[in-house]
């Protein structure tokens, strides 16, 4: 029997997507530092993306299962609830060892510890995500899906701001120590991820507490799935027969889904150039930085110079700040995305967003301080250079792609998919996301060594010329949902 599932309120809507707020806390604060972690711990340029492989490749792995086994899930704590606060927890247990590396060399080197806590709260991380946006398709009505994903997105990009900016308050505000010493992690990124633990946990915990989700009764009524159905998909089949499935799933996935899935590993393998090279780019080509700072085999043979170590620091907080920027910049076009995609449509809104944050990326060479060098940096350091200060103007663009990409792919997908498989298929689409990245993974490093002689900057605009065949992609999309009236 179907049943019209009831519209929410604007705060029941906020409070399912809340606690992303804190998960991208952490996310953001993972993003903007892990690569400066394992740069202080020993990783050279050419190793960092391999190491944040593991984000994409725990993501592949983790997500369909959970998405799977989040749609068979009935129990007194909800459906997806019960993940979502599984991982938030793991991921806090994560955030508060990583930090901390050099303690364990007993064990193991620091190096490889923070590589295991890395993959830790990936994997924690992909536990939490996939449910929070299962979470909105079972709780919104259609009517209310593009406002829904809109409001997860602004909360994604508040949660972002806060956590991406978190290092330079802690230094610059409270007086913690931004510089590493050798082999160790600079104290304002320790009480980083400590308090980014805690607001992770407690904004799930609202999320958790604040929405009770549907029982399988309503929840059949709502989604129109006949009882039938059910009840034959509750005979547990074999692992065999499961497999089978699963790429039978794969094979059958809406002709929505696969042309999204173009314009995702355009969009994705540029993004994960930016959170890996991004301080490496700004040091080098805004601080001044000379590339063989960066080589760990030419670190060990001399003793680094104190203007030297306080640029990169300095350099790792400002990508913190431009962060915190291009996800303010996204919060800002959270609020007005939905009504432009009602009104212009959602495909156009999304190629001219992915448009701008190509261009954004192609401009990160504009700005450079040339007054800047290897003599003066002891006296510029401590200021902020121009060209740093102008990277705010790229940042707007990403910004905005940030946006749309966090929402714009959800809403148009959601309304093509079974809704007795939203789950599972959500995950499944997750590969559109971690695919990319792990290409992008194995590739970047190659190309920053032998073909940009590891000048951070140009990998960036590589970036941008990917991000631009992404917003071109587009095009190609067919955006099936109904249209239904507010």
């Amino acid at each position: 029997m179907f049943m019209k599932q009831p519209k929410l309120s604007f705060w029941q809507v906020w409070n399912v997507s809340f606690g992303f707020l804190g998960v991208q806390f952490g996310f953001a604060l993972q993003n903007a530092n892990v690569s400066r972690i394992l740069s202080d711990l020993g990783a050279d340029l050419h190793s960092l993306s391999l190491f944040w492989l593991v984000a994409p490749i725990m993501g592949l792995i983790i997500q369909p299962i959970v998405g799977s086994a989040s749609d068979r899930t009935w129990n007194r704590f909800g459906r997806r609830n019960p993940y979502i606060l599984a991982g938030a927890g793991a991921a806090a247990v994560g955030m508060l060892l990583m930090p901390n590396a050099p303690m364990f060399t007993v064990f193991m080197a620091p190096m490889m510890f923070g590589a295991m806590m890395l993959a830790l709260m990936d994997a924690s991380f992909n536990v939490a995500f996939q449910p929070f946006r299962s979470l909105v398709s079972d709780m919104v009505p259609p009517e209310q899906r593009t406002i829904g994903y809109s409001v997860q997105s602004l909360l994604i990009n508040i949660g972002a701001v806060i956590g991406s900016i978190l290092p330079f308050v802690l230094t610059n505000l409270v007086g913690l120590d931004n510089v590493a010493e050798a082999g160790q992690v600079a104290p304002s990124i320790t009480w980083a991820f400590y308090i980014g633990a805690t607001v992770l946990l407690g904004s799930v915990l609202w999320t958790v507490f604040r929405t009770k989700e549907y029982s399988p009764e309503q929840y059949n009524a709502y989604k129109g799935i006949e009882p039938e159905a059910v009840e034959i998909e509750e005979v547990k089949p074999s692992l065999i027969k499961r497999l089978i499935g699963f790429f039978k799933l794969m094979a059958e996935m809406p002709d929505t889904m696969k042309r999204l899935a173009v314009v995702q590993f355009f969009s994705w393998f540029s993004l994960f150039i930016m959170w890996v090279y991004s301080m490496p780019a700004i040091a080098q080509h805004t601080w001044g930085v000379d590339v063989k700072w960066f080589d760990p085999a030419y670190l060990a043979t001399v003793t680094v110079p104190a203007e030297i170590a306080a640029a990169k620091g300095a350099a790792g907080d400002w990508v913190g700040i431009l962060f915190a920027g291009y996800s303010l910049f996204a919060v800002l076009f959270s609020l007005v995305i939905g009504k432009m995609a009602d009104k212009f449509g959602r495909k156009l809104v999304y190629g001219l967003s992915l448009a701008l944050g190509g261009l954004g990326y192609l401009s990160f060479v504009l700005f450079q301080n040339p007054e800047i060098t290897q003599l003066n940096l002891l006296i510029t350091h401590v200021e902020v250079p121009k060209g740093a200060v102008g990277l705010f103007i790229p940042m707007i663009g990403i910004g905005i792609a940030w946006a749309a990409i966090l929402a714009m792919p959800y809403a148009i997908l959601a309304g093509s998919l079974p809704a007795n498989k939203t789950g599972v298929y959500m995950g499944i689409f997750n590969f559109t996301i971690a695919a990319p990245q792990i290409v992008s993974g194995i590739l970047a490093g190659w190309i920053l060594s032998s073909v940009f002689d590891n000048e951070a900057i140009y990998i960036i605009m590589l970036a941008g010329v990917c991000m631009l065949l992404g917003a071109l992609s587009v095009y190609f999309v067919k955006d099936t949902q109904e249209q239904y009236n507010q």
